[in-house]
């Protein structure tokens, strides 16, 4: 058993392979946080301390005894209203029009398996790999209902938490903040790592010491945002990439979030991640449940690689679903930085045929197939061919591709509009608009209103019609704008259409991954900004980013990497002069730089050289080599490329058998000194040979002092090197 209730010390313990998690409900029935971290035995109800804390105000039920006090105690599910000062995870606005609710434990349910949350995507386990703890909560007063949801994946190292609200009383209420997890330490100085960005320029890692006040990240987008990612973890300050202690929570939701970090006047540490207060204001009349999306946590004690191997693992083999969770992708060739909107059949067949000789195996038709679409001002919501700009019919330039033995996909964007088309001309109150006021545009377009049933199953009807125009293997989908004017006309209460607008994507989704289940799904939100543990539940990859510069795409895929498996990471090499930056690097070091991911190309292949088309062939069968190794193996940060001289990084299999190492030179000077890349993950007092030197090398060396890299001439080269264990 994994999750034991001990009935002498009211304490819930939760043991993984590695950690252990425990609460205990108190004499006044309020549910306290005891403990987490390494795995450990027996009662952690000493690290509570009491005394007459001034201005901390006491419970009702402890009468005099001021030593007694929510606002010093940990908590499993603090909400406002009990006398505790810091930021709530749960605050409601009652049928009276009062603040406040006061939860006290009432009853608990130990299960098999993992829970499921209908609607949302969530981790999942068979029956015999997780258990669930259902700890129940209310209040005498509101009636209001809370069951907190714990799941546990003991092998994984994995504990989610996800919480049902229930209005059991007679009149209509209101959420108004609900975080679904929450962490709150008794001890310890901590870094928070959060990671922030922009548009081209995503997942930047931010190191900063907690300091007293509230640290804040979150996303008032509607998406989960380039801005920053629902992702964070608390880290001891000593805590590296191979030692120490660190604590990661993920969101799985695609949609706005705020993460939150307090260190409090007691020096303790509350760490929180769920829905972003802000809009939301949902309402839940009497009998009505509200399902609180997941968040995911882990602990490692071997620092922050371990810690990310624990995330990949997971969402890789517990959160993705699908044909495609485990195989590996196929490689494409993407038409946008080919063509952009200037295309038709014939341009897209050839490109094709080039890609096929290459090696390459599937082609991807971008933006611009539909309506009328000859740039990103019109069109967009006219899911119908435009066989005049292609000159054919989709199903014969399908057929004609796959004649050449490649794959067709194709690219979506099906949650945007534009006022030039005719759909907004026919139904302009099915977008996102506040009436008697001009709509703020987003890449000149609109969003359509997905919290409404009937405007998801139009565009789903439409979606689906193209889709069954041929043998389409591969779906890109996109969404190129942050969404604003968020009213509805199917609701009074807006303070509900942000949640509901995401409730209407996953079921847009859901639908569509189990209609076409052969269909590989890329997300996308303007490259990198809805990359969320939320999408993965439906879509296996994720396009990383717009920026294809090579060098930029190292910092963007650093720090995709403390969260995310390398499987789900989209990543092409594309055109020189880059289209973002203008800057020339090598094909070579392109290639390197995209196998840190799903792999693939991005560019016109008719404007390349001979000898470079030669070398794109090496790139595919190099990668399809390796491609097993670098989806499922042990992924090893073995640099920071944002201030270092060096990107370097290394694929290791799980028994040590084999490691892919690779390294881009960032950096150059005259009489340059050498660098030195320490292995990771290789099999102590074993021998390793390099194969495409031959030369074999000692196991610990390489890992304690490490490989001196080639001192050559040239800008950003790089260096791919694959090492197997001989004795």
């Amino acid at each position: 058993m994994s999750i034991i209730f001990d009935e002498k010390k009211n304490t819930f313990t939760l043991h993984t392979k590695n950690t252990t998690y425990q609460m205990q409900v108190n004499q006044y029935g309020a549910l306290l946080h005891l403990y987490y971290g390494r795995r450990t035995e027996g009662c952690m109800d000493y690290l509570l301390t009491y005394a007459d804390r001034g201005f901390s105000g006491s419970p009702y039920d402890a009468g005099n005894d001021r030593t007694y006090s929510m606002d010093v105690l940990p908590q499993e599910f603090p909400s406002q209203g009990t006398g505790d000062y810091r930021s709530p995870a749960f605050c409601v606005k009652n049928s009276d029009g009062s603040y406040g609710c006061d939860l006290r434990f009432h009853g608990y349910q130990i299960k098999n398996g993992k829970y499921g949350i209908k609607g949302l995507p969530a981790v999942y386990s068979e029956e015999a790999e997780g258990e669930t703890l259902e700890i129940y909560l209310s209040d005498a007063v509101s009636q209001i209902e809370v069951c907190l949801l714990y799941g546990v994946l003991p092998d994984l190292d994995m504990i989610t938490r996800s919480a049902r609200i229930c209005n059991a009383g007679k009149g209509k209420i209101y959420l108004e903040k609900l975080q679904t997890a929450c962490l709150d330490f008794v001890t310890g100085d901590f870094d928070l790592l959060s990671f922030y960005g922009r548009h081209a320029m995503e997942r930047t890692l931010q190191r900063t010491p907690v300091s007293h006040g509230a640290q804040v990240i979150g996303s008032r987008r509607g998406t989960s945002s380039h801005q920053y990612n629902p992702m964070m973890i608390l880290a001891g300050r000593e805590t590296t990439e191979d030692a120490g202690g660190c604590y990661a929570m993920s969101f799985v939701y695609s949609g706005g979030f705020k993460g939150e970090v307090e260190k409090d006047q007691f020096h303790q540490t509350r760490m929180m991640l769920g829905l972003m207060d802000e809009m939301f204001s949902y309402p839940l009349e009497s009998g009505e449940t509200f399902l609180a999306p997941e968040v995911v946590l882990t602990y490692s004690s071997e620092g922050l690689g371990k810690l990310s191997q624990n995330l990949h693992k997971c969402f890789r083999e517990h959160l993705c679903r699908g044909k495609y969770r485990d195989v590996v992708r196929p490689i494409l060739i993407n038409s946008w930085e080919a063509s952009y909107f200037d295309f038709d059949g014939e341009s897209i067949y050839q490109l094709a045929r080039e890609a096929a000789d290459l090696g390459i195996d599937m082609l991807v038709m971008d933006d611009g197939w539909f309506g009328k679409r000859d740039d990103d001002n019109s069109g967009l919501g006219d899911w119908q061919v435009n066989e005049d700009k292609l000159g054919e019919s989709l199903g014969s330039l399908i057929q004609r591709i796959n004649g050449l033995g490649m794959k067709f996909g194709i690219w979506l964007e099906p949650e945007g509009v534009n006022e030039d088309s005719d759909l907004y001309r026919a139904h302009p109150d099915w977008a996102l608009t506040i009436p008697g006021r001009n709509p703020v545009r987003g890449r000149n377009q609109l969003i359509l209103d997905f919290s409404r049933k009937d405007v998801v199953d139009y565009v789903f009807e439409q979606v689906c019609k193209v889709l069954d125009q041929g043998n389409i293997e591969y779906v890109k989908w996109d969404m190129n704008r942050s969404l604003s004017d968020c009213f509805s006309r199917s609701t009074d209460d807006q303070g509900r259409v942000m949640h509901d607008y995401v409730l209407g994507l996953y079921d847009f989704l859901e639908r569509l991954v189990t209609r076409y289940p052969d269909i590989l799904v890329e997300g996308c939100s303007g490259g990198g900004g809805r990359f969320d543990a939320g999408m993965l539940y439906y879509c296996p990859q994720i396009w990383c980013s717009d920026n294809t510069d090579a060098l930029n795409r190292l910092s963007i895929q650093y720090g995709t990497s403390f969260g995310y498996p390398i499987s789900s990471v989209g990543s092409h090499v594309s055109a020189v002069p880059n289209h973002q930056t203008g800057r020339s690097v090598p094909i070579h070091t392109r290639a390197v730089a995209a196998m840190a991911g799903t792999f693939g190309y991005e560019l016109d292949l008719h404007e390349i050289t001979e000898e470079e088309k030669q070398e794109v062939r090496e790139q595919v069968k190099e990668y399809k080599k390796h491609a097993d190794l670098i989806y499922h193996g042990l992924y090893y940060r073995l640099s920071d490329p944002n201030t270092q001289g060096i990107g370097a990084w290394e694929f290791a299999a799980e028994d040590g058998t084999e490691a892919l190492l690779n390294v881009v030179m960032l950096k150059m000077e005259g009489n340059m000194t050498v660098n030195y890349v320490r292995l990771k993950g290789l099999t102590s007092g074993c021998m390793y040979e390099e194969q495409s030197s031959g030369k074999v090398y000692p196991a610990d060396a390489l890992m304690e002092v490490g490989l001196p890299l080639p001192v050559e001439m040239g800008e950003h080269l790089a260096y791919q090197m694959y090492f197997v264990r001989v004795s």
